[in-house]
């Protein structure tokens, strides 16, 4: 990703992903606590005289964040700012943006900036980034075939001995994953709990894949591995949507649980 460099000190980088729906129907994906919480993370809004005063992002223990919303306007945009994500990082902001476009679809924009003298912190907006357009990627997944539904999640993140390539290759090898293709329906080993749909997206350049699953249930699955300069790690994260979803979460979570750790202990 290409950092912006500007003569204030502010750095940014931004993404996008041309989703359908009207920007009525993306806004409510993107600038509610419930659509958000459906393809990104646990998010909650304060709200004040009918006006987000400050948004609340739960990306798993010790990275909670809540940040100010410095500007809203909807169905087309809002931003944040915050003093620093984590002791000693320069303040950062985000835009959250919808650019209508024909044929009912649009076009949801993320700018991520950070204001700092230096390039310490680039590559890390740099990863920030990317990460962000994983995200996006399930957004418009979320919006073709679940909108407007709510989601209960399971996630892990796992270490694994090994390179992250080595990661990779442990964990599409055990979920029947290895050389899919995209588009390709495919069910994991009788060895996995119930896990089997559509390959919607698939990378190894980060490693990283995105399924439209029906098996345990309707909703989404995203793999990946990676390495921040510990152990590496392999994470699994699905967003089940449906009535039964909360149902289908307390009976796979101890399942998935136990295969994890006979499947991937570092």
């Amino acid at each position: 990703m290409t950092v912006k460099k500007e003569a204030n000190g502010r750095r940014s980088s931004q993404v996008e992903v041309e989703v359908p729906g009207t920007p009525e129907e993306v806004w409510k994906a993107i600038a509610t606590g419930p659509g958000i919480s459906s393809w990104l993370v646990p998010t909650e809004f304060e709200v004040k005289g009918g006006t987000p005063v400050s948004v609340k992002m739960d990306f798993g223990p010790g990275m909670e964040f809540t940040s100010p919303v410095t500007a809203w306007n909807p169905p087309f945009m809002w931003a944040s700012r915050s003093d620093g994500m984590v002791p000693g990082s320069p303040p950062s902001a985000s835009e959250w943006s919808i650019e209508a476009r024909g044929g009912g679809r649009c076009i949801v924009r993320i700018v991520q900036s950070l204001f700092a003298s230096t390039d310490d912190w680039d590559n890390q907006l740099e990863a920030g980034t990317a990460a962000w357009l994983a995200f996006l990627r399930t957004l418009r997944i979320y919006l073709t075939h679940f909108r407007g539904q709510r989601s209960t999640p399971m996630k892990w993140v796992v270490p694994v001995a090994g390179t992250e390539a080595e990661a990779w290759e442990k964990a599409t090898a055990a979920l029947g994953l290895k050389g899919v293709k995209v588009g390709q329906r495919w069910s994991a080993p009788a060895s996995v709990p119930a896990f089997g749909g559509v390959v919607e997206y698939y990378t190894e350049n980060p490693y990283d894949a995105l399924l439209r699953i029906d098996t345990p249930g309707p909703g989404v699955a995203a793999l990946g591995a990676f390495n921040c300069g510990g152990p590496s790690m392999v994470a699994l994260g699905f967003y089940l949507y449906g009535e039964q979803a909360g149902e289908v979460v307390a009976r796979e979570t101890p399942r998935w649980d136990a295969w994890l750790q006979r499947s991937f202990q570092a």
